[in-house]
């Protein structure tokens, strides 16, 4: 899944560094699946508060699928999300996206979130192929 990049952007690239306003502008028009998904959480987040936000629905087709893992296994993107929406993004699964505050206060519950005993817990016979 790549990038739907304007000519205008990419021309931005060949000079030299990017607007970083006109990026996240290209991932949220060629990842809208993904871009959905954690406005949502990050709305979520801010109405209910807590120490984190998260899906667990699966996504409705591999093209969608294919949106988050693109978003969240890209460091620049992940990144560019990370400061547009000012948050930390956590990534499970193939579907499983939370955001995490950028407090301090949260972060033995993102350190849990990540740990390689959540990663095992949170696993299924029904995401074996996803």
């Amino acid at each position: 899944m790549s990038l739907d990049v304007s000519p205008a952007l990419l021309e931005q690239a060949e000079r030299g560094e990017v607007d970083e306003a006109d990026f996240v502008d290209c991932v949220r028009t060629s990842l809208p699946f993904a871009w959905e998904m954690i406005s949502s959480l990050v709305a979520q987040l801010k109405v209910d508060g807590g120490q984190f936000a998260d899906n667990q629905t699966p996504p409705p087709d591999e093209h969608a699928r294919g949106q988050l893992l693109r978003a969240l296994a890209s460091d620049a993107i992940r990144g560019a999300l990370q400061r547009h929406f000012g948050v930390r993004l956590a990534f499970q699964n193939c579907h499983r996206v939370a955001v995490f505050p950028l407090d301090s206060s949260v972060d033995e519950t993102l350190a849990r979130f990540t740990s390689v005993r959540n990663q095992l817990l949170n696993q299924s016979p029904e995401l074996r192929d996803c």
